[in-house]
C-alpha cells in the first residue's frame, strides 16, 4: 500500500507543477477535493462488489494522484493571499491547523474504527473533503498574472517550463535547502508509516487503532508547540541551523521509538519528533515561496 501511495508522487509530481502554474489555483484545490471525496466514498462500494484489494489499490493510486495536484497548489496559493512579510506566520497557521486536525482526528478516528468498523469512517472521511470544498469556495482569491502574455499551449512550451523549474531547483541554494529538508522528513516519515504501526501493535497487549491515534495526538501536540515557537522565538535562529538541528533531534526521537517497546517511551518520542519536525514544514514552505516567482511555485 505504501508503494501505491508513493507511485503517483514519483511518476507525476515532477511534471504537474507546470500545469498548476497555468491554472486558477483555487479551482485546482476545489476540483482536487471534489475528486478525493468521490474516490474515498467509492472505496467501500468497490470493495463490497468484489472483495478484491486491487480495487482498493486503484482508488488509493488515484487519490494520491489528486494529492499531487493539491499539495503544490496549496503552497503556491499562499503567497497570493498574504503579503511577503506575513508568509512565515501564514505557513505556521496552516501547519498548526493541520496539526490540530491530526491531533483531534487521529484518536477520534481510531476510536471510531475500533467500535464502528472502517466503512462508516471512510464515508465520514469523504464528507470532510466536501467541507474543505465549501470552505475553499468562500476564499477571496483573484488570480495573479503569472505571465506577461498568455502561455503558449504546446508540448515544447510545457517542456520548457518543466526545465525552468528543475533549473531553479539546481541553481537556488534556498530552494535546494528547502526541498532537501522536505525530502529528509518525508523519507523518515515513509519508514515510520511502514514500520511504526506494526511496531506499536507488537508492543501493546491490546492491538487496535486507539493506541496509534493517541500517539498521533501526542505527536500533534509536539508539532503544535514547535510550530508556535518557530513563529515566535525561533525567528531569531538562523534558518539553516534550525532546519539541520531539528532533523538531528528528529533522528534521536526515532531511535528512542525504535529501540523501546514501552508506550510511555513512544509518547515521549512522539513529542520530541513533533517539536523538532515542525520547523522543517513551516520554514521549508516559506523558503520555497520566497525563493520563487509566482509562475514557478507549482
Amino acid at each position: 500500500l505504501a508503494n501505491v501511495m508513493a507511485a503517483p508522487v514519483l511518476l507525476f509530481a515532477p511534471f504537474t507543477g507546470a500545469w498548476v502554474d497555468r491554472w486558477n489555483l483555487r479551482r485546482v484545490l476545489i476540483v482536487s477535493d471534489l475528486l478525493r471525496a468521490g474516490l474515498v466514498a467509492l472505496l467501500p462500494v468497490l470493495y463490497a462488489m468484489n472483495h478484491s484489494m486491487a480495487s482498493v489499490y486503484a482508488m488509493v493510486f488515484l487519490l494520491f494522484t489528486c494529492n499531487v495536484f493539491f499539495t503544490p497548489t496549496k503552497s503556491a496559493i499562499t503567497p497570493e493571499l498574504v503579503s511577503r512579510d506575513q508568509l512565515l506566520a501564514a505557513n505556521a497557521l496552516l501547519a498548526l491547523a493541520g496539526v490540530l486536525a491530526t491531533s483531534l482526528g487521529a484518536p477520534l478516528g481510531g476510536w471510531m474504527v475500533d467500535r464502528w468498523g472502517w466503512e462508516p469512517v471512510i464515508y465520514i472521511n469523504a464528507v470532510t473533503y466536501l467541507l474543505s470544498v465549501i470552505s475553499l469556495w468562500f476564499v477571496r482569491y483573484r488570480p495573479h498574472a503569472h505571465h506577461e502574455k498568455p502561455p503558449e499551449i504546446s508540448l515544447r512550451a510545457y517542456a520548457r517550463e518543466v526545465g525552468e523549474g528543475w533549473h531553479l531547483v539546481r541553481s537556488s541554494s534556498q530552494v535546494g535547502l528547502a526541498l532537501l529538508t522536505l525530502a529528509a522528513v518525508w523519507v523518515g516519515g515513509g519508514f515510520l508509516n511502514a514500520a511504526g504501526n506494526p511496531h506499536i501493535q507488537r508492543a501493546t497487549s491490546e492491538p487496535g487503532m486507539g493506541r496509534v491515534g493517541m500517539l498521533l495526538l501526542v505527536l500533534g501536540i509536539g508539532s503544535a508547540l514547535g510550530t508556535w515557537w518557530v513563529n515566535t522565538g525561533g525567528r531569531r535562529v538562523p534558518r539553516p541551523w534550525l532546519l539541520g538541528g531539528g532533523l538531528i533531534v528528529v533522528a534521536v526521537g526515532l531511535v528512542m521509538f525504535a529501540l523501546s517497546g514501552r508506550f510511555a517511551v513512544f509518547a515521549v518520542a512522539g513529542v520530541v519528533i513533533g517539536l523538532a519536525a515542525a520547523p522543517a514544514f513551516v520554514l521549508s514552505e516559506t523558503l520555497i515561496q520566497e525563493g520563487t516567482e509566482a509562475r514557478q511555485r507549482g
